[in-house]
């Protein structure tokens, strides 16, 4: 099985194709494309391209584990879940404004 992914344009979003055409942030609304789909997702994958409006379009092969969708590739793991790095504030400087090197 395979999903179409790519990044929104605008705000950089990881988002996933689903079945009624539309481009969702969660992979498990993702739309399943089997072999016999591969004319359709072809076509889903142009006429994407001709918006502009998701970029860095991939063609991703997936599994179905316990009903959820699940990436083959590790990038793509990761991309569903989130950044794997903690969310943190700017670095705030001493009184004195002056950071220690």
């Amino acid at each position: 099985m395979e999903i179409l992914t790519g990044n929104e344009l605008l705000s950089g979003a990881t988002v996933y194709l689903d079945a009624q055409g539309n481009w969702v942030e969660e992979i498990d609304k993702a739309r399943l494309f089997l072999p016999e789909d591969a004319e359709a997702r072809d076509a889903a994958l142009a006429a994407t391209k001709r918006t502009l409006r998701v970029v860095s379009l991939e063609i991703e092969t997936v599994k179905l584990v316990d009903g959820k969708v699940i990436a083959d590739r590790l990038r793509e793991r990761i991309r569903a879940t989130g950044s794997t790095a903690p969310a943190f504030d700017r670095q705030h400087l001493d009184e004195d404004g002056h950071v220690s090197i």
